[in-house]
């Protein structure tokens, strides 16, 4: 029942990614969360390591667009000044911000990539599109909103579960 909560690629940051090995994977567009993600949930701009990171990306010819279940004011204001693409209010997991997020990119969802630090929202969604899903651990939990704190405790029950069937380690986090 929880296996489709279970990412691809467990990390503790974005900043462990392998870019190379994702391009080789055929990846060449990056759905990402925001909040938690990319930088703290009350953090409203982006540190200098994470533009460095997303400089990367983007000289590796990757392609990016923010997919957040924030508002548009909060995800326009960290979006805008970095020039990269966004949908706001995103409901995720539904499909239909996914779907939008393809349209921006220009890619199918083989060619794509999500990472998120929620398995209840990022994980399921992108599972549920057989996209790539990249886990990461949380940035500020502690700046955590109720829905947020909600979803942590039903993937508690979840990691429990999938604990129980051996599929799901913790050294695995890299």
């Amino acid at each position: 029942m929880f296996e489709r909560l279970l990412p691809n690629l467990r990390l503790n940051s974005v900043y462990d990614l392998d870019i190379e090995a994702l391009a080789s994977r055929g990846i060449k567009g990056i759905i990402t969360d925001l909040d938690n993600t990319l930088v703290g949930a009350k953090e409203p701009h982006a540190t200098p390591r994470l533009i460095e990171w997303l400089d990367r990306l983007h000289k590796h010819g990757f392609k990016i667009v923010i997919v957040s279940n924030n508002n548009n004011v909060r995800v326009s204001r960290f979006a805008d000044p970095l020039g990269i693409p966004y949908v706001p209010l995103a409901r995720k997991p539904s499909n239909k911000a996914f779907r939008k997020a393809f349209e921006i990119l220009g890619l199918r969802e083989d060619q794509t990539a999500v990472i998120g630090d929620q398995m209840m929202t990022d994980v399921l969604g992108g599972n549920r599109l057989g996209l790539y899903t990249i886990l990461v651990l949380p940035i500020a939990p502690k700046d955590e909103g109720v829905m947020t704190r909600v979803n942590r405790m039903i993937e508690r029950i979840a990691l429990r579960s999938l604990r129980k069937k051996g599929l799901w380690y913790e050294e695995e986090a890299k």
